[in-house]
């Protein structure tokens, strides 16, 4: 692997890092019913560029977090085709810090992009 591959993955891993609790709320919020994570990492997948970059297991222990601090809520379901199934819905409470954090989402890529483009407040 070349130093600019390496230097590429570090970020996009990093960049991955700060970003998959809020993808992860955000389709939840815009789900009809409740996900199972396979289901969420295939929406990930045809929503952009290989968003996990392959490492669907990265998305678990998100889950798990989010889930433990309130933020979703979880069923295990059986299934008919394998093992049971988790289940993740976003809560009220969810839906709240979701929004806090899309402004402040907004408020860093404009910053990033304004720093990007050359503008300067």
């Amino acid at each position: 692997m070349s130093e600019l591959e390496s230097h590429t993955k570090k970020f996009q891993k990093e960049l991955s890092t700060g970003t998959v609790s809020l993808v992860l709320l955000a389709v939840l919020d815009q789900a009809k019913e409740p996900m199972y994570g396979y289901q969420i990492a295939k929406r990930l997948e045809h929503g952009g560029e290989s968003f996990l970059s392959g490492k669907q297991s990265a998305l678990y222990p998100v889950l798990r977090n989010l889930d433990a601090s309130g933020l979703l809520a979880s069923e295990v379901e059986p299934s008919v085709a394998g093992p049971p199934r988790r289940y993740y819905r976003i809560t009220p409470q969810g839906r709240e810090i979701l929004s806090a954090w899309i402004q402040h989402w907004t408020a860093a890529r404009d910053a990033v992009d304004n720093i990007l483009e050359g503008r300067t407040p």
